[in-house]
């Protein structure tokens, strides 16, 4: 099993999306629709939603040999790590999957998607159909979208596993548990991170067993 011990050096010991299936596209924003919305979700202030100041976006130190451009996800504190150049990365809060809904593991980055469509996956429906079933024929892209203004997509070889890294129209469930199965993050922050991740990087989620221990 994955664990999150010594996979990152940070000043602090604490740490969805909905898992998405592709949908056929009636309709997708133009350039133009792009930038208002992306105006819409970007803060005037830097923490509008009160959020702790822990999940705002810093840079912290990373380990000797992690890989530039990989993510790692602390499933523990809720962080997401952006691996940089010169031993440094980016840390984001996030939030991760319900339950037993989040599924550790090493993933490649296949896809990328700025304000994609959203269709609920089969196992959301027949799990939640009072809550899903009225999204099966998908969703059209803006903020109210379920996968927000961007998304990474999680393939375990050329297999869609339909996990995903995305932007939320629920940025104070950043920090919980809160999703079914994706990393969430605040759209303004996916927002800044989108350009820097390449197509082919890896992410590494980490286990959110308890046991493991913070690093301090």
């Amino acid at each position: 099993m994955l664990t999150r011990r010594h996979f990152i050096q940070t000043t602090t010991a604490l740490f969805s999306a909905m898992a998405a299936s592709p949908v056929l596209a009636t309709s997708w924003p133009d350039a133009a629709q792009k930038a208002a919305w992306d105006a819409e979700v970007t803060p005037a202030v830097p923490n509008p939603w009160g959020l702790h100041p822990r999940f705002l976006p810093q840079r912290v130190l990373a380990n000797d040999g992690l890989v530039p451009g990989d993510i790692h996800v602390d499933a523990v504190a809720r962080y997401l790590y952006h691996i940089e150049e010169g031993g440094v990365a980016m840390r984001y809060g996030v939030a991760i999957g319900r339950g037993d809904l989040y599924e550790p593991g090493v993933y490649t980055i296949k896809r990328k998607a700025e304000w994609p469509h959203w269709t609920p996956t089969q196992n959301m429906i027949q799990r939640e159909p009072e809550i899903y079933g009225q999204f099966a024929g998908g969703v059209e892209p803006g903020p109210q979208n379920a996968l927000g203004s961007r998304a990474l997509y999680l393939y375990v070889g050329d297999r869609d596993t339909y996990l995903r890294i995305h932007g939320t129209p629920f940025p104070t469930s950043i920090g919980s548990r809160a999703s079914s199965g994706c990393v969430r993050m605040v759209m303004s922050h996916i927002n800044a991170l989108y350009p820097q991740v390449q197509i082919g990087s890896t992410a590494y989620l980490y286990s959110p067993d308890g046991s493991v221990t913070p690093l301090s």
